[in-house]
């Protein structure tokens, strides 16, 4: 299945049962998650997406808004038989992956959303009135990290020495830390290695993002897909007010918090958010 589509590359994992579909975040490609699809691929046959900005021929293009991912997704599972597939997405591969079945109801089993980017209107709103008077790119708080993020490093060492310092990789174990690593870069045209996923593409999917999301207000009520979200307890991206209101306009929603961890929750606890998903999907089946 590793050519499944023409232009949609697939990381496969392997395993039996239903077929899973994960879907990464902004920055991480599907081999950050190693530890987590190794786990899931236990109990399903679980494959690692690769969105548009890790195609290759891809680097130059732009999108105003996070819907053509969502396409993307759709012409992946839409031929596959008629056979419901289970989607888990991280972040902005969760936002994905509801869009998606909001707008395609009846082609997924089950949908599992890992600390997604989803926002009050009022945040939205105010984010549509940011772009309007051009100061998107200034007042994004992760745009102007992005635009000077290092892409080249003599070697995976030299980022894991980096990044062990870092905060925001303070619960990630020292194995899964490595792990990530080697997701996040590859060897370069000349020594050392570079960033799989350019900041290019990061600071694009931050800034196109957020500004068109009412229609998943919109459409969460009317969602009939058995929906989980997973966030961590220190999530700085899902917030508690999020949940309730998540919670309101779809009272079927099943949404559990992890302890110690933050928006980065299935890289720092991949086991227990593992058990997490086989417990949902056992009530499904």
């Amino acid at each position: 299945m590793e050519n499944i589509s023409h232009k949609f590359p697939i990381r496969d994992i392997g395993g039996n049962g239903h077929d899973l579909f994960f879907l990464h975040a902004n920055g991480y490609p599907p081999d950050c998650y190693l530890p987590l699809l190794e786990r899931l691929s236990e109990r399903y046959h679980t494959y690692g997406l690769k969105l548009r900005p890790l195609w290759d021929g891809h680097q130059d293009q732009k999108i105003q808004d996070w819907q053509p991912l969502s396409d993307d997704l759709k012409q992946l599972v839409e031929p596959r038989g008629g056979t419901p597939a289970i989607i888990v997405g991280h972040s902005l591969g969760a936002v994905v992956g509801l869009r998606s079945a909001i707008q395609e109801p009846g082609i997924y089993r089950a949908l599992i959303l890992i600390d997604p980017v989803i926002f009050p209107s009022a945040i939205i709103h105010g984010w549509r009135i940011v772009k309007r008077v051009g100061l998107g790119y200034q007042l994004h708080p992760l745009i102007p990290t992005a635009q000077k993020r290092r892409r080249r490093f003599d070697s995976p060492d030299t980022i894991y020495k980096a990044y062990r310092q870092k905060k925001i990789f303070r619960y990630i174990s020292d194995k899964n830390l490595t792990i990530m690593i080697a997701g996040m870069i590859k060897p370069s045209d000349g020594n050392g290695y570079e960033l799989s996923y350019s900041p290019e593409w990061e600071v694009q999917i931050y800034y196109s993002g957020i500004s068109s999301d009412a229609d998943l207000w919109n459409g969460l009520p009317k969602l009939k897909t058995p929906l989980l979200i997973i966030r961590g307890s220190e999530t700085d991206t899902f917030f508690p007010q999020t949940a309730r209101l998540v919670k309101k306009a779809l009272p079927s929603v099943r949404i559990e918090t992890l302890e110690k961890s933050t928006h980065l929750v299935p890289l720092e606890k991949p086991d227990e958010v593992a058990r997490t998903i086989f417990n949902f999907l056992e009530t499904v089946q």
